[in-house]
């Protein structure tokens, strides 16, 4: 089993990039890969809302420079994600926002292929507004209707100069119990195949409020 790890921070060893490599060491200790792509020093395009993904349904974003359609074409390989971003001010970073966006509208224009993977949410920051950036990010894997694993609080890490999330304590159990438990839910989920009966798909209803 692999599992695609998004450091959406600018620092490919910095304080986002240091949890995720704690959850890793979990799910490496269950024999789970993980591969890493850091997207926060990237130049990213932001959504233009053309629409072209769902017209075209070709897994490819009209912006073809960047690495958005490459990184889909790597959801489809693995059992799991785990999306990080640091957390600058009371949310998840700018790129990491534009990136999503992007990313996750191929994949429901194109039969979301998350659909019962595995994912999780982290993000490192200094003091504050961690809480809402994983709320943010989490919202992006219930869309997708992944199963989502908790740790024993929320799945915060601080830190501010690179390598000093390694000091907090609490922060490093949280991401530890997080990769032990996303190990062990990504093992049931593979004995299961087969023998319990997956929810079929439904088509999504879509309400607008404004008529």
């Amino acid at each position: 089993m692999k599992v695609l790890a998004i450091n959406g921070g600018p620092h490919p060893n910095g304080n986002t990039a240091y949890a995720i490599s704690v959850i890793a060491e979990e799910l490496k200790k269950e024999g789970i890969e993980t591969e890493v792509i850091t997207i926060g020093n990237k130049v990213i395009h932001g959504c233009l809302d053309c629409g072209r993904c769902f017209r075209e349904q070709d897994e490819k974003c009209v912006f073809e420079d960047d690495i958005v359609n490459e990184v889909f074409q790597k959801l489809k390989e693995v059992d799991g994600i785990i999306l990080g971003s640091p957390t600058y001010s009371a949310g998840m970073n700018g790129v990491m926002s534009t990136f999503l966006d992007r990313l996750f509208f191929i994949n429901i224009a194109n039969g979301n292929v998350l659909r019962h993977k595995v994912g999780v949410a982290i993000t490192a920051l200094r003091r504050s507004g961690g809480i809402p950036a994983v709320n943010q990010l989490s919202k992006y894997l219930e869309y997708s209707e992944m199963v989502i694993p908790t740790s024993n609080y929320w799945n915060v890490i601080h830190g501010l100069a690179p390598g000093e999330a390694k000091e907090d304590a609490e922060g490093n159990q949280i991401m530890r119990i997080l990769g032990k438990n996303m190990a062990w839910i990504m093992k049931v989920i593979e004995a299961g195949k087969g023998k319990v009966e997956e929810p079929g798909a439904e088509v999504k209803v879509m309400t607008n409020f404004v008529r």
